[in-house]
C-alpha cells in the first residue's frame, strides 16, 4: 500500500506495545532484577549480554552494541523494511495502519500538533507564575499549606493557579501568539459558547494540575476549585494531544523520582497523589476523571509488574473496585500483580497518610487483597454457596470472566478454585464453558458518560439497580401511603424481618416476561434512553418490541429473536432473570412494574438535573438548556 504512515501513529502504536512483549514473542527472556536478559540474537555467544529494559522501553546488546526501541528490534530480527514492521506491529494490538496521501497536509497537522504542546507549556508557565505572582495568590497558597504540601513538593508537581476572571490566559497568551483563540480552542484552553458568540477561559479561580506525557510534555490539564463548590475537578476535554482514557497523572513524575520503580497505586485524585508523594510515597498515579482501562493497565505493566488499587470502603468504592477488577481479567497473566485496598468509611489516601504517617499507609497497601482473593470475594457476595442453587449461580458468573484470560498457570488455578468451592470438577466445568461460550456474550451496555464528581444526597446511586422492596417492611417511610396500602392488599400478610434485595430493572423484565399485556400500559421504551444501568438496554429493546409488535407474547418473542442474529444471544439473559428475579402469584405485577418504571424514571431525570446544574457553574446554559433545566425542576415538585 503506498503513501506515508503518519508520525503520530508511530508515536502512538509505540506507546501502546510493549517491548518485553514483542521481544519475548521472538527468543525466551529472563528475569534480571528490574530488566529481562537473554542470549543475543544477532550474535553468537555463551553467556546473556542482551538487556531489555520495560521502564524505558529500549533494547541493549553489550556484546555487539545492537540497540533500539520496539520498532527497530522487529525490523532487525525479521528482515523487515520500515513500513512492513509498522504494520506487523500493528497487526500483534489489531488496529489498521493509516496512511497519508498527502503529505502537505500530514506535515501541517504535525506543525499543528508542535504549536499545542508549545502553548500548553506556555500556558503551564502561566499559571505558576500567577501562583507565585498574581493578586489573588494569598488564598491559592493558603489551600495547598492547608493540604499540607510544600514549595517544594508544589514545583515537582508544577502546580500553579488559574485566577478568577474570563480571559486571563487569553491575555497573555495573544500577547505572544498570532493564532492563540485558535490554538486555544484545540488545546482545550479556552470554551466556546457560540449561542452567545462568547469565548472565555475553561480554568478559573482553580488550583491548576499540569498533566504530563512519558516525555515530560505538557498535554493537558486538571483544575481543582479552593472551596466545596462543584464540580470539585475540572479536566481538559480530549484534543489531538491529550487521551484521557490512556494517560495516567503523575506516572511522569513516579518515574522521575522513584528509584527502582516497581509498582504503582492508583489513586482517584490529583490531591492524593501529590499528598502521597509529600509524605515519602513517589509511586502513586491517578486516572484523569475516567476508570481504569485496559489502555491504561497495558501502559502501567510496561512499567511495572504490580498494580494496586486503591477504593474507599463504601458503596461506591466497592462497585469501582469490580468494574477495575473486570477491567483487569483479560490482562493478567503470570509475571504480573493486581491488588485491591479499601480504605476505612470517610478516609482517602491524602487523609489518612496525613492521619497515620507513611509506615502505616505502606503497611495497608502491603496487606490489600491480591487480584485471585478479591476475585473470588467479589463473585460469591451475596451468594449462598451452600446451595445448589448459589454454587450454579456462581459457576455461571466466574467461568466466562476466568476463560477470558490469557492462558496462564494463574488462570488454571483460579479454574482449580471453581471447582473447589462448587464441588465440580475440571471436567463438569469446561462443559459448562463450553456451554456458555455457544452463545455470544451479552452485548455490553453502552460506556457509561462521565459521572459529575459529586452526587447529592437526593441523588440514586446509578452504579446500583437496586432496591429494597417495600413488601418485605412493615413500615418504610420513603413510599407512599398509597403504594403500601395497594401493595400489602396484593400480598397479604408482611413477613417482617426479611431482606430482599430487588434490581429493579431485571424486576421490570421479569415482570414483562410472564405479563407482555402490561407493555402498553407502561412509558414508552424510548423514555428509558439516557438510563445507564445495568440491563437497561436489554429492557428497552423488549419493552420496545412487546409496544410494537402486534399480538405480542412470550412465544412470538422467542421465534423472531431467535431469528435474529443481534438478538439471539438475549434469550440466555432473559431466562436467567426469569429464575433470579420471578414474579410471585399473590403479587400485583401492574403495582410493581409501575413503581420500577416510575423509580428508574425518577432515575434519569435526577441524573439529568444534576448534570444541568453542573454544567451551569461551568458556563452561562443554552436557551435550550434552560427550558430542559426548568421541566425538570417543575417535574421535581410535583
Amino acid at each position: 500500500m503506498s503513501g506515508r504512515i503518519p508520525q503520530h501513529f508511530i508515536d502512538d502504536l509505540l506507546a501502546r506495545v510493549n517491548i518485553v512483549d514483542v521481544i519475548d514473542s521472538r527468543i525466551k527472556l529472563k528475569r534480571a532484577g528490574k530488566n529481562y536478559s537473554a542470549l543475543c540474537p544477532f550474535h553468537k555467544e555463551k553467556s546473556p549480554s542482551f538487556s531489555v529494559s520495560p521502564d524505558k522501553q529500549f533494547y541493549y546488546c553489550f556484546g555487539c552494541g545492537a540497540g533500539g526501541n520496539a520498532l527497530g528490534f522487529v525490523m532487525e530480527y525479521e528482515k523487515l523494511n520500515f513500513p512492513e514492521a509498522i504494520e506487523e506491529l500493528a497487526r500483534t494490538v489489531g488496529v489498521d495502519v493509516p496512511r497519508e496521501h498527502d503529505r502537505q497536509r500530514d506535515v501541517a497537522y504535525e506543525k499543528q500538533v508542535k504549536k499545542q504542546f508549545d502553548l500548553l507549556e506556555s500556558a503551564n508557565a502561566f499559571y505558576q507564575q500567577q501562583l507565585r505572582n498574581h493578586s489573588d495568590k494569598a488564598k491559592a497558597v493558603a489551600y495547598l499549606k492547608e493540604r499540607g504540601l510544600s514549595g517544594q513538593i508544589a514545583a515537582r508537581f508544577q502546580l500553579g493557579y488559574a485566577p478568577p476572571g474570563w480571559d486571563n490566559l487569553h491575555k497573555h497568551i495573544a500577547k505572544e501568539t498570532e493564532d492563540a483563540d485558535s490554538l486555544l480552542l484545540k488545546s482545550g484552553l479556552m470554551v466556546e459558547n457560540e449561542e452567545r458568540g462568547r469565548r472565555y477561559d475553561r480554568f478559573r479561580d482553580r488550583i491548576m494540575f499540569p498533566i504530563r506525557d512519558m516525555r515530560g510534555r505538557t498535554i493537558g490539564f486538571g483544575g481543582r476549585v479552593l472551596t466545596d463548590e462543584k464540580p470539585k475537578y475540572l479536566n481538559s476535554p480530549e484534543t489531538d494531544t491529550f487521551h484521557k482514557g490512556k494517560e495516567l497523572y503523575g506516572l511522569y513524575e513516579a518515574r522521575q523520582h522513584t528509584g527502582s520503580l516497581e509498582r504503582l497505586l492508583i489513586v482517584e485524585g490529583y490531591m492524593d497523589v501529590v499528598s502521597l508523594a509529600q509524605h515519602g510515597l513517589t509511586w502513586s498515579v491517578a486516572t484523569l476523571g475516567t476508570a481504569t482501562t485496559e489502555a491504561h493497565l497495558e501502559r502501567i505493566f510496561k512499567i511495572v509488574t504490580e498494580v494496586i488499587f486503591c477504593f474507599d470502603g463504601d458503596a461506591a468504592g466497592r462497585q469501582a473496585a469490580k468494574r477495575a477488577l473486570d477491567t483487569c481479567v483479560p490482562v493478567m497473566k503470570d509475571g504480573l500483580t493486581a491488588r485491591f485496598l479499601f480504605l476505612p468509611d470517610g478516609e482517602d489516601p491524602d487523609t489518612l497518610v496525613r492521619s497515620e504517617g507513611l509506615d502505616a499507609f505502606t503497611a495497608r497497601v502491603d496487606e490489600s487483597l491480591p487480584f485471585s482473593e478479591y476475585f473470588f470475594k467479589a463473585l460469591s457476595d451475596n451468594i449462598d454457596l451452600t446451595s445448589m442453587d448459589g454454587r450454579a449461580r456462581f459457576s455461571t458468573q466466574a467461568l466466562p470472566k476466568i476463560r477470558s484470560m490469557q492462558t496462564s498457570v494463574l488462570q488454571q488455578m483460579m479454574l482449580d478454585r471453581v471447582a473447589e468451592m462448587t464441588g465440580l470438577t475440571i471436567e463438569q466445568l469446561d462443559t459448562i464453558a463450553n456451554l456458555h461460550s455457544k452463545v455470544e456474550t451479552i452485548a455490553p451496555e453502552p460506556a457509561a458518560r462521565p459521572k459529575p464528581s459529586y452526587k447529592p444526597e437526593s441523588m440514586p446511586d446509578y452504579d446500583s439497580g437496586e432496591y429494597q422492596h417495600p413488601r418485605y417492611f412493615e413500615s418504610e417511610p420513603s413510599y407512599s401511603d398509597s403504594y403500601s396500602s395497594q401493595t400489602s392488599q396484593a400480598s397479604g400478610p408482611v413477613r417482617s424481618g426479611i431482606s430482599t434485595k430487588i434490581n429493579l430493572v431485571n424486576s421490570a423484565i421479569s415482570i414483562l416476561l410472564h405479563r407482555p399485556d402490561l407493555a402498553h400500559q407502561v412509558v414508552q421504551a424510548t423514555e428509558l434512553e439516557g438510563l445507564y444501568v445495568e440491563n437497561i438496554s436489554l429492557l428497552r429493546q423488549l419493552l420496545g418490541y412487546l409496544q410494537t409488535t402486534p399480538d405480542a407474547s412470550l412465544g412470538t418473542l422467542l421465534l423472531d429473536w431467535q431469528r435474529d442474529p443481534e438478538m439471539a444471544p438475549n434469550l440466555l439473559m432473559l431466562n436467567e432473570i426469569s429464575q433470579v428475579d420471578p414474579v410471585l402469584d399473590n403479587v400485583d405485577a401492574k403495582v410493581l412494574l409501575d413503581d420500577a418504571m416510575g423509580r428508574l424514571l425518577s432515575r434519569k431525570y435526577e441524573h439529568e438535573l444534576a448534570e444541568l446544574t453542573r454544567l451551569s457553574r461551568e458556563r452561562p446554559l443554552t436557551n435550550e438548556e434552560k427550558q430542559q433545566l426548568a421541566q425538570l425542576l417543575a417535574r421535581k415538585a410535583l
